[in-house]
């Protein structure tokens, strides 16, 4: 069983109001020198079988579909096995 992570963030030119009111909270509880703050969402697909290019196609099709909104979203699908992790495009 293999384990495929979809990272989702907003594009960079969309405006992130939870990451910024969490950029502006960081000084009041003692973190100084963090400029920016980026909120996201993280899934984690285990998958049966072996992840190959069929089965990411599959993954890149439901994050494309269901998973981001691609209109104010970005997302990346990475294939992890034990310590590593692969960044696929």
């Amino acid at each position: 069983m293999a384990r495929v992570v979809v990272d989702v963030m907003l594009k960079p030119e969309i405006l992130d109001p939870q990451g910024q009111a969490v950029q502006r909270a960081l000084p009041r509880l003692g973190f100084d020198g963090i400029s920016d703050v980026r909120q996201g969402k993280r899934f984690e697909l285990e998958v049966d079988g072996p992840v190959d290019e069929a089965a990411l196609a599959r993954i890149h099709e439901l994050a494309e579909t269901f998973l981001a909104n691609t209109v104010i979203e970005d997302f990346t699908v990475k294939v992890e096995s034990g310590d590593t992790a692969e960044a696929v495009k």
